[in-house]
């Protein structure tokens, strides 16, 4: 038995010696790839690629830029049945191993031996950590021994919770969705905690294989590894016998998710986001940043609402212009879907394939919401497209209409007393845009840009330079207010014709009714948007005078005209920059800058925050002393009109709407909102410029192209309505409250024909208030002889100087 004991002897110094030489070799190879490791502190700061989110203020998410999606989780917030199952199918020996498994490592080595082939396994949790953070997916030896040291250090260094919250937020998922959080987003629009046992054990099961394992591209191997999954978890009795089994008998539930966008706003998305790039460059698209901004979700969705109604409510008002196209009805219904795929959605509009028809009724397939029938109240408006100012006959029946094979939109529609129906639609071509401000400070409350940001993306808040009419007069009367006349001065509504050379010849300007009316005040001029008044005025007051002060309201003065067209706003301006105008009459005189971006934070920590200058209506006024504008003290915006002058101004427009243009909103019962129309030459654009103290709101409707709206389709009509509905929801808290009268005006009794100073037996006189010193004096009659008063700007100066 000597040689028995020799050989145990050899094979333990043969053991020995090859332990010997494995730990000379890891020491030796840990020495070499010491230098080389980096540093695992680095871990705890690392920067993961989260895309770029932009919310609401309410923080509902507008939009998610990025082609990564992720949202980062913390350990915290791991389901406990999340943590048991990515380890039962990963790595069922993490919370007991110190960073690598031995006996996995050596099933790998034992393979590559006797088969000379290399096999994955072997790498645990934190192996992964250690490649997907620092190492390339490449398979080498080096890169494994690498692996392994990583991974001893990383134990070293880290928690456990800090490794798995590593490795759940790394690891890519499929279909752009990197860690869990976004997987759970993805595949079934839900929150982890919202997930069930099944979409567990499928999200778990991703890692080893995302595209071949992917329920939404590959569903039978998904369904398989899933269950395998839940098997490893049931081995390791993590559930019940009958939660498996359930389990593993759910069905594959999984669909692609978009992003949870909460508030409709594509317009102001992609306004943040280019403000957002400009500022970060291409790393605004994966610095994790989160932009808040100062939209409310109430009144975008509003916004979006009124904009779209009233543009649908014109083209409707000029008749159908046909379907989108005509086909042939596929024999087989299964492909009825796949044809409608071609034709997008747009708004609240649907794509519909019409069936048939059948007296006032018709049938039409309209994809996920089946077959649907369209009955008359639907139908009834689709008086044929001729033009502008011209439609076809009344329709009598269905087939007037449509025609089986027709390609049409449809929405839903709500009638007055009863059920939601179905009823034709068709994309407008009309544009519009709606610019909605709080006054104090410049915030954007809502933004639209036009009907549908997926069809057309031009921003015509902001980008669209259109003629504002009508619009523009309220600084041409406040700039009168500044220079001499009052409320109360008289102008001669009469025919006239200018010889300009700036405006290629003679023009003779009309108003909208081609009617003249005589001396009229201007109060009454404004109210009834009387042009030949605003012409005079401009001319009296001086053009160079009134485009300085047209600057004061934030417009470049060179940009605008340099001729008498000015005073019917033959400007080119956006409806952003009229809201930013009005916003000064709306706050107390102020001029303040239109923003969206509240704050931007990232990972937790806030890195900009908005500073903007607000009005101070309360701020003390000096009408001898300060000159305007008057700059205003820190975090105040600068003063651009005098209390008084804005008084007056927001009164003149309470009028247009109790009494003027404007007479439609009476709708919302409110005294304190205040606004002027706006129609440009043969009805090219509509406006409604409208406020109360708290919110400014801007309505632009008209096409592109500059074609003409058609007859009677100005501002209070084609503009207005989409400002009242609006309104409606945005005040709906706010209390009514108007302008209170500054110190240093009167109210003075007047003669409404004269604007003269009543006599005490004038049946007719009115109250009319007066910056106090121009208010007309009364008649006195020493000696029995009438003296007229000829006060500064009061509303005696003589008529042909006008």
């Amino acid at each position: 038995m000597a040689w028995l004991r020799k050989l145990f002897k050899f094979g333990l110094f043969l053991a020995l010696a090859g332990a010997l030489v494995a730990a000379i070799s890891a020491v030796g190879a840990y020495l070499y790839i010491k230098p080389n490791l980096p540093d695992i502190e680095e871990l705890r700061r690392i920067q993961l690629q989260v895309p770029l989110r932009i919310f609401s203020s309410e923080g509902l998410l507008i939009a998610e830029f990025g082609e990564k999606r992720r949202s980062p989780v913390t350990f915290g917030e791991l389901p406990a049945r999340m943590v048991q199952a990515f380890t039962a199918a990963e790595d069922s020996a993490f919370f007991s191993h110190p960073g690598v498994d031995i006996r996995g490592l050596a099933r790998a080595g034992i393979t590559l031996l006797l088969t000379g082939k290399r096999k994955q396994g072997g790498s645990t949790i934190t192996m992964q950590v250690a490649r997907n953070f620092y190492l390339t997916r490449k398979k080498t030896y080096l890169r494994k021994l690498y692996e392994i040291f990583l991974a001893l250090d990383i134990e070293q260094k880290l928690s456990k919770q800090e490794i798995l919250e590593l490795y759940v937020n790394k690891i890519y998922l499929g279909h752009r969705a990197y860690g869990v959080g976004a997987a759970a987003r993805v595949y079934y629009g839900k929150t982890l905690a919202e997930l069930d046992l099944p979409e567990i054990a499928m999200i778990a099961g991703l890692p080893k294989a995302p595209s071949a394992y992917n329920p939404v591209s590959n569903p039978p191997r998904a369904l398989a590894r899933r269950n395998y999954v839940l098997g490893r978890m049931l081995d390791l009795e993590y559930i019940t016998p009958g939660e498996h089994a359930a389990a593993t008998a759910a069905p594959v539930t999984a669909k692609r998710y978009a992003p949870d966008i909460e508030v409709e706003a594509p317009y102001v998305a992609e306004m943040v986001r280019s403000e957002i790039v400009s500022r970060y460059g291409d790393d605004a698209y994966t610095s994790g940043l989160e932009v808040r901004t100062t939209v409310s979700a109430n009144a975008q969705d509003a916004a979006n609402r009124a904009l779209r109604t009233a543009l649908r409510d014109y083209t409707e008002r000029h008749g159908y212009r046909g379907p989108l196209d005509q086909v042939e009805v596929p024999a087989d219904a299964a492909e009825w879907d796949s044809l409608l795929d071609a034709y997008p959605t747009a708004g609240e509009l649907l794509p519909a394939l019409v069936l048939a028809t059948e007296g006032k009724t018709a049938t039409a397939y309209l994809g996920g919401n089946g077959t649907v029938s369209l009955d008359w109240e639907g139908l009834a408006w689709a008086r044929p497209y001729i033009s502008s100012d011209r439609r076809g006959a009344t329709p009598k029946q269905a087939a007037d209409v449509l025609a089986r094979g027709d390609v049409v939109y449809l929405r839903r529609a709500q009638a007055a007393k009863g059920e939601p129906f179905w009823h034709l639609s068709q994309m407008p071509r009309v544009s519009g845009a709606l610019v909605s401000l709080r006054a104090q400070d410049g915030a954007t409350l809502a933004l639209v840009g036009g009907y549908d940001f997926f069809s057309s993306k031009f921003n015509r808040a902001t980008q669209a330079l259109r003629q504002p009419g009508s619009g523009f007069k309220p600084i041409i009367y406040s700039a009168a207010l500044e220079n001499g006349f009052t409320v109360a001065s008289l102008i001669n509504d009469a025919p006239v014709v200018f010889d300009d050379p700036s405006l290629e010849g003679a023009w003779r300007p009309e108003n909208y009714s081609g009617k003249f009316f005589g001396p009229t005040r201007l109060r009454y001029a404004l109210t009834k948007s009387r042009n030949l008044v605003s012409i005079r005025l401009l001319r009296n007051i001086g053009i160079e005078t009134v485009l300085e002060y047209a600057g004061r309201f934030g417009f470049d003065p060179d940009s605008l005209p340099h001729n008498l067209s000015l005073a019917l706003g033959s400007a080119n301006v956006t409806p952003q920059q009229m809201a930013r105008a009005y916003a000064a009459l709306a706050n107390g005189g102020f001029l303040v800058e239109p923003y969206l971006i509240e704050r931007i934070d990232q990972n937790g920590e806030n890195v900009f925050q908005a500073q903007p200058l607000s009005a101070c209506p309360d701020c003390p006024y000096d009408r001898e002393n300060d000159s305007l504008p008057l700059p205003g003290a820190e975090g105040q915006a600068a003063r651009i009109i005098s209390p008084h002058n804005r008084y007056l101004v927001y009164s003149m427009l309470q009028d247009v709407v109790q009494r003027g243009t404007a007479v439609r909103a009476k709708v919302l019962r409110r005294d304190d909102i205040a606004g002027k129309t706006g129609t440009t030459n043969d009805q090219r654009d509509a406006w409604f410029n409208g406020f109360n103290q708290s919110v400014v709101t801007n309505v632009w409707v008209g096409f592109d192209d500059n074609s003409k709206l058609g007859r009677g389709e100005v501002g209070g009509k084609a503009a207005l309505p989409a400002w009242i509905d609006y309104m409606r929801v945005v005040l709906k808290d706010t209390p009514d409250v108007s302008p209170e009268m500054p110190e240093g005006m009167v109210t003075a009794r007047i003669n409404p024909d004269t604007g003269q100073a009543a006599s005490a037996g004038d049946q007719n006189a009115i109250l009319e208030v007066f910056q106090e010193g121009t208010e007309p004096l009364p008649p006195s009659t020493p000696n029995g002889v009438a003296i007229p008063s000829l006060a500064p700007g009061s509303a005696t100066q003589p008529l042909d100087l006008f």
